[in-house]
């Protein structure tokens, strides 16, 4: 018989791998960040104290932490799903060691303990860019845009010249470095490309800056569907909000170009490239990164 778990009646805590917890050969000192299927926390490594980021595979909806920090499913219904994410999980994880850019977050190493599965990361110190637009902590100027955005895209054609795309670029996975220089995070939804479609299970979504073939599971995706996301957020930059969603904008497009409603604060050439980037259409899009970057430099 399996035992029901409802995580409402657990302590908060044991959602999160406690300060001073060693696993392998790391000791966590607190947590960072967390999202439905993972968390993650800075630790340091045991040999010689250097910190680093350690990201969890913990699915909240299907599974949850013992008491001795296991992870386990919920219900049987749930250990299907669990096992698969976390194969996901070790993939992601294989696909990022491999992946070395100055623009990408980088995997140092990954393990299996506890049940489950961690990927070690380098700890970089940053902000995120949607924390930045939030607390208008940097005002959003040409050279602030052409500074994250021209180093995003340097490591957003390194992935795409290894033929994966990444399939969730948005403010929050991008960290925002001293200099105004890039970090891409969160490679939860890369996937190998071309692909003829995704699968229901592996497919991610983010309301705003997923472009329509993204919601199809039939369309083709390519580094044309990385740049919708790539414009979507770079017009969040300047209207300090989610743009409006792909799926509504086909109905009758109500976003107004940005070479209209920002052409006092930002030059034409900035402002169209961010339009183009967001055309609705694939074929209408960009259709690689070196595009882009063209259009990001006035040609």
């Amino acid at each position: 018989m399996t035992e029901y778990y409802d995580p409402d009646t657990y302590p908060k805590e044991w959602n999160y791998l406690q300060t001073g917890t060693i696993i392998d050969q790391y000791m966590i000192e607190r947590e960072l960040a967390h999202g439905g299927f993972s968390s993650v926390y800075l630790a340091r490594q045991l040999a010689d104290q250097v910190q680093v980021a350690i990201k969890e595979y913990l699915p909240r909806k299907l599974a949850h932490r013992t008491w001795n920090n296991l992870v386990v499913a919920n219900d049987e219904a749930s250990l299907v799903f669990f096992k698969r994410g976390r194969a996901l999980f070790f993939e992601e994880a294989k696909v990022l060691s491999t992946l070395k850019h100055p623009n990408i977050v980088e995997v140092t190493n990954f393990f299996q303990a506890n049940d489950t599965v961690y990927m070690v990361m380098t700890y970089d110190y940053g902000v995120t860019l949607d924390k930045i637009l939030s607390t208008k902590m940097l005002p959003v100027t040409e050279q602030f845009l052409l500074a994250v955005f021209n180093s995003l895209l340097a490591g957003l054609a390194h992935i795409h010249q290894h033929q994966f795309i990444h399939l969730d670029i948005k403010p929050t996975n991008i960290l925002v470095r001293p200099g105004n220089d890039a970090l891409l995070l969160d490679f939860g939804a890369i996937q190998s490309y071309p692909k003829t479609h995704l699968s229901k299970q592996s497919k991610v979504l983010t309301k705003g800056f997923s472009p329509l073939e993204q919601h199809d599971l039939n369309a083709q995706l390519g580094p044309w569907t990385d740049i919708y996301a790539v414009g979507a957020s770079m017009r969040a930059c300047l209207d300090c909000k989610t743009p409006i969603a792909a799926t509504e904008r086909v109905k009758q497009d109500p976003l107004v170009p940005a070479v209209k409603a920002f052409k006092r604060k930002f030059p034409e050439y900035l402002l169209a490239a961010i339009d183009w980037a967001m055309a609705l259409h694939p074929q209408q899009r960009p259709q690689s990164v070196e595009q882009l970057q063209q259009a990001l430099a006035g040609n």
